[in-house]
């Protein structure tokens, strides 16, 4: 997944790791399912609520729910049906090589739950990474939560998921970056095939995202009620966005065809029936 490093940039931006240039040529179009996105316009906030429901899978995809200028947290299938959670932070700068970071620039971990494993990625950026392993299902609802908190320079990103029916929320990690005063912005959500043998191109992904919240600096609840279709520089035109059922999706791959939202085009929700601010079972106390 190619780093997003403001909204202008996420336009644009190709998220594939090392086909990213190549995709630029249409004879490989039928490599991989296209990249699609949702783009969210709001202002910097102190926490960012998403939720997912997998509707089609398949080996080598990225569900990215709750995507931000410093990170992005979401769920993958790998190979042989193995499903996981993962969690990332960038270092500062624009390098590849994760070993070429000065170590007080690195992104730091603050802490981490139970079974997480913490690691350190390189080629699409670097930063700190967190994998956690969870069997998630199609049909359900997973609920996805991004806080930020300033220290000093740095500003430590916090990521929780919670499964359907859960009563408490799981915690991935808390990294810290330097991040120079900056909370959450940027806000995204993606659907990316990184398999790309060919084969992958032919099988649909598909997935509904929202109820989709912000919390501003004064501590109220905004709901993101738009949201921007783009994609990757892959010319493949098997991609659909839109609103179903008060939810956006996103679909790519197979035989899917662009009869809803066009590239580029802003999609509208009717506003939430009940602020998120009145209803605290849905999130954990921020603290």
């Amino acid at each position: 997944m190619s780093r997003l490093r403001s909204p202008i940039t996420f336009l644009v931006l190709a998220t594939s790791l090392t086909l990213a240039s190549a995709f630029a040529d249409e004879k490989l179009a039928g490599i991989a399912c296209r990249s699609v996105h949702l783009a969210f316009p709001a202002p910097e906030g102190t926490a960012f609520y998403n939720e997912v429901t997998v509707e089609k899978t398949a080996e080598g995809t990225y569900f990215c729910v709750c995507g931000f200028n410093q990170g992005y947290f979401g769920i993958q299938e790998q190979s042989r049906g193995k499903k996981v959670v993962i969690f990332s932070v960038w270092d500062p700068g624009k390098q590849d090589d994760p070993n070429s970071v000065d170590p007080e620039k690195r992104v730091k971990l603050v802490s981490k739950g139970e079974k997480v494993r913490i690691g350190r990625f390189g080629n699409e950026g670097t930063g700190g990474q967190s994998f956690l392993d969870l069997d998630w299902k199609p049909g359900e609802t997973y609920r996805f939560l991004i806080t930020a908190k300033i220290q000093g320079d740095r500003t430590e990103y916090s990521a929780s998921i919670a499964p359907p029916d859960a009563k408490e929320w799981r915690h991935l990690a808390t990294f810290s970056t330097l991040a120079k005063g900056k909370l959450v912005s940027g806000y995204y959500s993606f659907i990316e095939d990184f398999k790309r043998d060919k084969v992958s191109a032919t099988i649909e992904r598909r997935a509904r995202f929202g109820e989709a919240y912000i919390q501003t600096k004064d501590g109220k609840w905004l709901a993101l009620n738009r949201a921007r279709f783009t994609a990757d520089s892959n010319p493949a035109k098997t991609i659909d966005a839109g609103v179903e059922a008060d939810r956006y999706f996103l679909a790519t791959g197979g035989k899917v065809e662009n009869t809803h939202t066009p590239l580029q085009k802003e999609m509208e929700l009717r506003p939430a029936a009940q602020p998120l601010d009145v209803r605290p079972d849905r999130i954990p106390e921020l603290r």
